[in-house]
């Protein structure tokens, strides 16, 4: 039975709500909220789709709709439902049975510091968490073991001892199991990495500093040297944990994404210190838009599992319902929650090393080996060959209005990117912003050394650039008789989005036609961003060095005193010229102005 969405749409709300899209066995295919009903499911059913969401529509037999007071109601309301439904449309983290957290007992005279995972805080202990993954709770444990002399032992264990276990021998332990330290004493060790993993070292800092001074007024110097050592230990942790930051609690987010998959790392910082991150690579089946995917994420991580919420959200790109989501966040957290994009200063840095994580997360994932094992038998089906291709070849240029134009060429096997094999090729003689013979001379340069048996062949070569490129590269296959490479061109869509691109085999009149949703397509297009990349970092790389002839005599404001100073600090022009703006600050007269005339003087 085909679902009649006019007269659905007749008598929906324009009320807040929460809808649900059922399949013909009733089962849930998507979950959402809008502000005003009517308006969004109109959108289904009236305005232009993606192929994935037509495919979603083409499966509706019911809508059931559910009003709410709200939009934040709404907001809740839908990731209740997720939660419960683990809709297959939806964006769906990893939906945890247990958090880690540090957990201190109260029913033991010399409690232990444990790793513990719980569903939630329970009334038989302090628990200190959750933390984002099971590795920052154990170095936290390690490094509070190592600093307060904490036991880390089972109870039964510490029960039986007679002697002191090897942990009190390298300096881990003070040994409560055989009364080495009083219970008051220890208490006390153990209510410092408390406060410690609370964020609170400073004041730890400044009370061992009080006892150590006292200590020392008193002629217990071995006392006194015991506070110092772990004052300085104190010291080097907030050195490497703040960052000079300064303090600070923050959730940031990050969202990368690559053809056929999706990255999401989650960095928490709790008083400017980096406990850890989560990733996640949930599916995109609606390809939905990055604003609107990150929305989803930030709503079911903090409203579909209980996470302490920070005083601050940090999101990579801009959230479409970022007022709706702080709204909400601050009625759960009682307390005032920002949620920005726009942030300076240590939050950028927290920012971008999100970002860092996420795409080194994506990347990771792409290359497992499952994955590409996959999207190497879907380009087999898709090209109907006789074997699997071993060896794929991308070609791409680069250049700035023509000036050091840069080939390059990457090469994938089924161990993923062979970055051994990636090749820059500099483009001399041609014309300013002529691809065509750039591309040309590119490949005649490559394919004379498969000829000549110096180079390994690849199955299948591939260009990017369309059918233009795809001719040329047909011309140079034929000047040099090469029959045994399939040629594979790709032109970019008309708005430059992935999943629209333009396939074309051996010929410009042969086109090939595969799903946005193909692996196949997807290795093709992963395969051509790398070497989009690589072309524009020896691009980059070309150009900067063409670019760069300053020294340091060169650069204004920078006299004999100020050139002294900065080859002392970074012992030589080497030194200087591979410093970041940041490093060059720390330099006695140096100010920022002055550290970004230096930095683009001998960086391009």
């Amino acid at each position: 039975m085909t679902f009649d969405s006019k007269q659905f749409l007749s008598s929906v709300s324009t009320s807040p709500g929460v809808y649900r899209m059922l399949d013909e066995q009733s089962n849930t295919l998507y979950v959402g909220k809008a502000k005003r009903l009517k308006a969004r499911l109109s959108s289904y059913f009236r305005g232009q789709l993606n192929t994935k969401t037509q495919a979603m529509v083409g499966r509706i037999a019911d809508v059931q709709v559910t009003v709410t007071r709200t939009e934040t109601e709404a907001l809740l309301l839908e990731q209740t439902l997720i939660k419960q439904l683990r809709p297959p449309y939806n964006i769906l983290l990893r939906d945890d049975k247990s958090y880690p957290f540090v957990f201190v007992t109260d029913r033991h005279a010399y409690p232990a510091l444990e790793y513990k995972r719980a569903r939630q805080r329970r009334d038989d202990g302090r628990y200190l968490g959750p933390y984002p993954s099971s590795g920052a709770v154990r170095e936290s444990l390690s490094l509070m073991q190592k600093i307060f002399h904490i036991r880390n032992c089972e109870d039964s264990v510490f029960a039986h001892r007679s002697r002191p276990c090897l942990q009190y021998q390298i300096q881990r332990c003070s040994a409560p199991c055989v009364d080495y330290i009083s219970a008051e004493d220890y208490r006390r060790d153990l209510e410092h990495a408390v406060m410690c993993l609370e964020g609170k070292s400073e004041n730890v800092t400044q009370e061992l500093v009080a006892a150590m001074e006292a200590a020392s007024k008193a002629l217990n110097f071995e006392e006194a040297a015991r506070l110092r050592d772990q004052v300085q230990q104190l010291r080097q942790l907030q050195q490497r944990q703040f960052v000079d930051t300064g303090g600070g609690d923050a959730d940031i987010f990050a969202l990368a994404t690559r053809p056929g998959a999706l990255g999401v790392s989650v960095l928490s910082v709790r008083d400017g210190r980096l406990l850890g991150a989560r990733h996640h690579t949930p599916k995109n089946d609606l390809d939905l838009p990055i604003e609107i995917l990150l929305t989803e994420v930030v709503s079911q991580y903090y409203f579909g599992q209980p996470h302490n919420v920070p005083s601050e959200v940090i999101t990579s790109h801009p959230l479409e319902d970022s007022d709706l989501i702080a709204e909400a966040l601050t009625q759960q957290a009682g307390k005032r929650i920002r949620v920005t994009s726009q942030v300076r200063g240590h939050r950028a840095q927290w920012q971008q090393l999100a970002i860092t994580n996420a795409e080194q997360q994506l990347a990771s994932h792409l290359a497992n080996q499952t994955q590409l094992t996959q999207r190497f038998s879907a380009l087999q089906k898709a090209l109907e060959l006789d074997e699997i291709p071993q060896r794929l070849e991308c070609f791409d240029i680069s250049h700035s209005h023509g000036e050091a134009t840069v080939a390059s060429c990457v090469v994938f096997d089924h161990q993923g990117p062979r970055k051994s094999d990636y090749r820059h090729f500099r483009i001399e003689g041609v014309a300013a912003g002529d691809d065509y013979a750039a591309m040309q001379q590119a490949l005649t340069r490559r394919l004379k050394r498969v000829k000549s048996g110096e180079a390994v062949a690849p199955d299948i070569l591939i260009v990017d650039g369309g059918k233009g490129q795809l001719n040329m590269a047909r011309g140079v296959f034929k000047a040099l008789d090469i029959t045994n490479i399939i040629l594979l061109g790709v032109a970019k869509g008309t708005t430059r989005k992935a999943g629209l691109e333009s396939l074309f085999l051996e010929t410009a009149d042969n086109p090939l036609n595969l799903d946005p949703s193909s692996p196949a397509l997807h290795l093709i297009q992963h395969i051509r961003d790398e070497s989009h990349r690589f072309a524009i970092a020896g691009h980059r790389a070309q150009r900067d060095k063409a670019r760069r002839t300053s020294t340091l005599q060169d650069i204004p404001g920078v006299g004999p005193k100020r050139r002294r100073e900065l080859l002392r600090f970074f012992g030589g022009l080497q030194g200087v010229q591979k410093a970041s703006r940041d490093e060059l600050i720390r330099v006695p007269g140096i100010n920022a102005a002055l550290a970004e005339s230096i930095y683009r003087a001998l960086n391009g």
